[in-house]
């Protein structure tokens, strides 16, 4: 057996005997796609697993994250600090391999993948930021990125939706450093693909741009990399080499859906170890083939250091440019140089404009600001002046993602991920749904990537329920690990921009269409979350008004009211739940008093969030149900999001709270 068949071998019961042990996971891919696995990281990823985030390496994506196994095979028989123990607690609590990969768990997982799709988008993503840095940096003779971006997929990732738009968009980009190597196996869970997908795949993606290679033996390493080879000649295309494989290889299971998605069963590793001719105790390597990887190590180490000369080179003959480099890779916002963004402006405006604004006065000075929006720039308000556009002829700033909201908030993951740019992008706040997933994966993650949503409530009137958003603030809300920001006016704006990039997770900063009342009252505060935003004459209010977005001012103006009835309200803005619920029990008691229990929640949106803070007393003037088509302000009206409204379910909340204290005291007051 030659030292590559060996390892081929090595890899691929190294990733059956892991799932067997763990009793769950998937071995088809892992045995189909091992040869693939092998020719990638043997003979053509750019990679030092000595130093597994050297900038200016190959980012490699298994976007079929269910073959977690096969990588975490590859880290550890090419050195990457993955031990024989760590194979062995193979999808175990805090292991260091987990189900699918995981960003940040394991040396050498560049993003967490499993949700079939994404990984190519990240990998788009990847693709992406190495030509917008390689175009902004590279000098000639000192070209310090020069990467390419691989992924590995299979038939799962190839029907979701997510793939065809990040394809689309690769191809209109004409991303040629991106290859995605397509496990086609033509099996699921549920049998042949026949069942369900019989499309040409290879045609689809010639019209997408793209360039198709196949390889009619997916068991050939030599034609493998020689497709390989191929594709990173194509400059002008991005490239996808379609593998034909048997999934379950070797195995008395291969070629049928009862390998995909469980182990083999002991009886069958046995008739597999017989058909490989494998005689290397489980969960071993080898001599030959540690022999044959250490051979191969010298020329990843040489990877590094050939790029550490050029960047040393780089730096002696274009020192300012070495420079600014250094300050994108660190990405770094300092915002008490950016005082300007909490300027109150001259006029009323919607937080959309002054998003607009702020988002400009931050960009200007810190150019590795990058984004864009789904075909609604110039509604979401989102475009950095004197950007540019990025197209496949130009490195400007300002993203055209198309109508392709699934792909978009995935592939600016992987340019968060890639480094060197920190990436937004936006759309409407209805079609966030669109983008559920990738927003996840980036709180998953705890990357800041900022999301951008315009037209936030019933507020954008004549569009209808269609365009309306009334669960999409609970349902972001409701996603572990991200802060959802709707400011009241500009100066709250600017707060939610200030904690979107100088924290380390996901923020969606949620904008109005309609213009908005400036107010007095708002401020850095907002960094808060929560804060009072007009307090009440006693230090023991008679009732909290609660509210953020548009309805702030209505609840100021409501305050005024029930002063006149010598009702004594305090008024909180809560632009960003989240960030309040982290301060301190102090500061929140300070905020909220838990011995006020007549509050009322005012927001333009589902009353779901809201019971946490206005309790089993409290009252919501909140939308419970689908919009309409008409007017802004005939909408709002016919909600009930009025101060009329406000006034009525202040005194309610109080009456319901003077009851209930009576009847704890036994009705004596």
């Amino acid at each position: 057996m030659t030292n590559e068949e060996l390892t081929v071998s090595t890899l691929r019961m190294l990733s059956v005997e892991a799932i067997e042990k763990a009793k769950s996971g998937h071995p088809g891919i892992c045995l189909g796609a091992a040869p693939t696995g092998y020719a990638l990281f043997a003979k053509h990823l750019k990679h030092n697993p000595k130093d597994p985030n050297f900038f200016d390496r190959d980012r490699f994506v298994l976007s079929a994250g269910h073959g977690s196994a096969l990588l975490y095979a590859l880290l550890h028989v090419f050195g990457y600090g993955l031990t024989k123990e760590d194979l062995m607690r193979f999808r175990q609590h805090t292991s260091k391999t987990p189900g699918h990969p995981e960003y940040g768990v394991t040396a050498g997982v560049e993003v967490s993948t499993g949700p079939l799709g994404q990984g190519v988008a990240n990998a788009v993503g990847f693709a992406l930021a190495e030509r917008l840095l390689a175009e902004k940096f590279n000098r000639d003779g000192c070209e310090i990125v020069d990467h390419y971006t691989y992924a590995l997929c299979g038939d799962g990732c190839m029907m979701e939706g997510i793939e065809n738009e990040a394809a689309s968009f690769a191809g209109t980009q004409k991303l040629g450093k991106l290859v995605v190597l397509y496990d086609s196996n033509h099996i699921t869970i549920e049998g042949s693909t026949d069942l369900a997908f019989t499309e040409d795949v290879g045609k689809r993606h010639e019209a997408l741009g793209w360039q198709v290679l196949h390889v009619n033996d997916g068991e050939s390493i030599d034609q493998i990399s020689a497709a390989i080879t191929l594709a990173k000649a194509e400059k002008d295309k991005p490239s996808l080499i379609i593998v034909n494989t048997t999934i379950g290889y070797g195995s008395p299971l291969a070629g049928t859906c009862k390998c995909h998605g469980a182990p083999l069963g002991a009886d069958n590793v046995k008739e597999l170890r017989k058909k490989l001719g494998y005689k290397t105790a489980a969960f071993e390597v080898a001599q030959q083939v540690s022999d044959h990887i250490s051979e191969l190590a010298p020329g990843f180490a040489k990877y590094e250091s050939e790029w550490n000369k050029t960047l040393k080179a780089y730096k002696a003959k274009y020192p300012e440019d070495y420079e600014e480099f250094q300050r994108w890779r660190k990405g770094n916002i300092d915002f008490t140089e950016l005082d300007a963004i909490y300027d109150k402006p001259e006029k009323d405006e919607a937080s959309r404009a002054s998003s607009q604004r702020i988002l400009n006065i931050i960009a200007e000075k810190n150019p590795f600001i990058i984004g864009g929006s789904a075909d609604l720039a110039t509604s979401n308000m989102v475009v950095i002046k004197d950007g540019g556009d990025v197209s496949a002829t130009e490195a400007g700033r300002n993203i055209h993602f198309g109508i392709r909201e699934h792909a978009m908030g995935a592939i600016c993951n992987g340019m968060y991920l890639h480094g060197g740019l920190l990436p937004f992008c936006a759309t409407f706040t209805v079609f966030s749904d669109y983008m559920k997933a990738a927003i996840r994966m980036s709180a998953l993650m705890n990357l800041p990537v900022v999301y951008i949503l315009s037209h936030d409530s019933i507020g954008v009137g004549e569009d209808g329920p269609t365009h309306q958003p009334i669960e999409q603030l609970a349902m972001l809300r409701t996603i572990p690990g991200i802060k959802v920001f709707r400011p009241a006016d500009a100066k709250e704006t600017a707060a939610a921009y200030e904690s979107a990039w100088t924290g380390k997770s996901p923020t969606a900063i949620v904008l109005s269409r309609q213009t908005l009342v400036q107010q007095e009252c708002t401020g850095t505060d907002a960094l808060y979350g929560g804060y009072i935003a007009a307090d009440s004459k006693n230090e023991t209010p008679d009732v909290i008004l609660i509210s953020n977005g548009s309805e702030l001012d209505l609840a100021l103006k409501a305050k005024k009211l029930l002063a006149k009835e010598n009702i004594d309200a305090r008024v909180v803005s809560m632009p960003c739940m989240e960030l309040f619920d982290i301060q301190t029990v102090k500061y929140r008691e300070s905020v909220l008093p838990s011995n006020v229990r007549a509050r009322v929640a005012v927001e333009a949106g589902r009353s779901t969030n809201w019971y946490k803070y206005v309790g089993l007393d409290g009252e919501c003037c909140c939308i419970d149900s689908f919009g309409m088509s008409a007017p802004a302000n005939i909408m709002f009206e016919i909600c009930g999001f009025n101060t009329e409204t406000v006034v009525k379910l202040a005194k309610k909340t109080i009456r319901n709270c003077n009851k209930a204290e009576s009847a704890a005291n036994g009705g004596k007051n």
